[in-house]
């Protein structure tokens, strides 16, 4: 059952009509007061909230409602229904704990996609909590994942219980810490599975090429494009699409992209036709999008638009315990691959590699344990043969030497260089720069960019 409350009576019936016609029953309420007593009256599976009930369109009474209804039954999801002017204040709803938000006029599939979703979660198990990670494994093919780490096997859960609906997924963790194969993991637990996976790096793609990058382009569109082009929205069509790196998407290029997410639409670049995509979206970075939200460098719009599911991957470090099954994992996957049966690892280095600082994480693991075979002429893998594979034997938070070559990214070298230079000058940012190389200014930009915590010096 689900309520509708709105104070236009046109509004109303077309969206009891549309729903009946999908299996839906609803009800209906011409203001906020009215649909109180239905909530407290009847078991509903969801709520569609206009913003205004007046000539004011503020969108503060639906926000005040939004905020009773949430007193009266915190676990009712409620989607609130919006014109784009609006957008700010179902930004603001969504603080609150809104479901979603929908443009008015809204369109029939992106309303009942939206509605599925919020139900569905609503709906989820609490139970679940007490499943294994066998369990987890034999249902949901997460074999692939490894680790038993509790904070890993909570991300799992989350995994299972979310991969069902259309909800968008936004995971944070730093770099190699899996991503995208959390991204893969939700694609192939869902309904779209049969489809397509879509892969991008908005890190790399310039702002100059973004439209044609994601949206395609027609021959002649512009100097250079000579033949046509499928777009990647294009391409993920019934499928996913996962959008990597995307706090590195430049403002100009998140508004472009906003607008698809909302919407559902866009513009094949020298085509003016609009075009439809049906697709699920997740996204990935590991940047600190609240801040950037904060510091007006990421539209706070299209963060809630991206993260109705919010996954945050641990790092390496803090699960050290799932070192010794990565790197088992990694050398089953060598000996097969290098036709070499015998290989293993003693258990001496097994705990020496638990003591590591990967910053790389579980990138930079697997980068080391294949080194080390591809050198290494034994059948078992010592403490020493690792040794003479990295440059830097340091143990946890310690930055004595870097990583050898090939083991991490220049944004990863980069961060190790910066966070040892602040260990070793005591966090004196005038030395720090200094010793890099670098200004003041453009030491700050790059303490802020990684998230590495300084005190303001004079």
């Amino acid at each position: 059952m689900i309520l509708i409350i709105d104070d236009d009576i046109a509004v109303r019936t077309s969206l009891r009509i549309f729903l009946k016609h999908e299996g839906w029953s609803a009800l209906t309420a011409s203001d906020p007061e009215e649909g109180y007593a239905i909530i407290r009256e009847n078991e509903l599976q969801a709520v569609l909230l206009d913003m205004n009930f007046s000539m004011e369109t503020s969108g503060v009474e639906g926000l005040a409602a939004l905020r009773n209804i949430k007193q009266l039954k915190p676990e009712l999801p409620v989607i609130l229904m919006t014109g784009w002017a609006s957008i700010p204040i179902a930004v603001e709803g969504m603080k609150i704990g809104a479901a979603d938000f929908i443009n008015k006029p809204w369109e029939n599939q992106n309303l009942l996609e939206s509605l599925r979703t919020a139900v569905k979660l609503s709906a989820q198990d609490v139970s679940a909590g007490s499943v294994s990670r066998m369990q987890l494994n034999e249902k949901y093919g997460f074999e692939n994942i490894i680790g038993d780490d509790l904070e890993l096997q909570a991300v799992l859960k989350t995994i299972g219980r979310i991969s069902g609906t259309e909800a968008s997924v936004l995971i944070i963790g730093e770099s190699g810490t899996g991503k995208e194969l959390i991204a893969e993991a939700i694609h192939q637990n869902s309904s779209r599975k049969n489809k397509p996976f879509i892969k991008v790096n908005l890190g790399g793609i310039s702002s100059s090429l973004f439209e044609s990058e994601m949206f395609g382009h027609k021959r002649g569109a512009f100097t250079d494009a000579r033949n046509d082009r499928t777009g990647r929205f294009e391409m993920a069509h019934k499928g996913t699409i996962f959008l990597d790196e995307i706090g590195d998407l430049d403002l100009n290029s998140q508004v472009k992209l906003l607008r698809v997410l909302q919407d559902r639409t866009y513009e094949v670049l020298g085509d003016s036709r609009t075009r439809t995509v049906d697709v699920r979206v997740i996204c990935a970075t590991n940047r600190n999008l609240k801040e950037m939200v904060a510091e007006k460098k990421f539209r706070e719009d299209l963060y809630y638009r991206i993260n109705l599911i919010l996954i945050n991957l641990p790092p390496l470090r803090q699960r050290a315990a799932d070192i010794p099954l990565l790197a088992n994992y990694f050398l089953n996957n060598l000996k097969v691959l290098y036709n070499r049966s015998g290989l293993k690892i003693s258990s001496a280095a097994l705990s020496w590699l638990k003591d590591l600082y990967l910053s790389g994480n579980i990138r930079e693991l697997k980068n080391i344990v294949e080194r080390t075979v591809l050198v290494s002429e034994k059948d078992t893998l010592e403490i020493k043969d690792f040794e003479y594979q990295i440059e830097s034997v340091g143990k946890q938070a310690d930055y004595k030497d870097l990583p050898a070559v090939g083991s991490m990214t220049i944004d990863e070298v980069e961060l190790s260089m910066i966070i040892k230079a602040m260990d070793h000058h005591q966090q004196n940012i005038s030395k720090v720069a200094r010793s890099l190389g670098l200004s003041r200014g453009t030491l700050y930009r790059k303490l802020e960019k990684y998230n590495i915590p300084y005190e303001a010096q004079k």
